[in-house]
């Protein structure tokens, strides 16, 4: 397996591909194309998430009004029910994500 490699054909929804069995720990791929958080919308997530973006970029946003624009490499820690969103996401190139949800702290 290959994290930059697209899924064919590449669908225009978000695509999220487990890794691993989630075993209390969910190691994922996401594919984004474009994707953003819809309007009003909060994550609000019961376990803690580490995640890089591999390629594209994106603006995520918190509910105190912070923001971050990432660029391939940057990675960000997100404590469990801490609200964000996903503001943009870049589908030329699309976005790889690779996220880890946990109890991680």
């Amino acid at each position: 397996m290959n994290l930059f490699k697209l899924p064919e054909p590449l669908r225009s929804g978000e695509v999220c591909e487990a890794l691993i069995p989630d075993r209390g720990v969910l190691i994922e791929r996401i594919v984004s194309i474009g994707q953003a958080s819809p309007d009003g919308f909060w994550y609000d997530q019961e376990r803690d998430e580490w995640v890089a973006l591999l390629q594209g970029q994106a603006k995520l946003a918190w509910e105190d009004g912070k923001s971050l624009l990432m660029d391939p490499g940057d990675w960000i820690f997100i404590p469990a029910h801490e609200r964000h969103r996903v503001e943009w996401t870049t589908a030329n190139p699309p976005c790889i994500w690779l996220a880890v949800h946990g109890r991680l702290r």
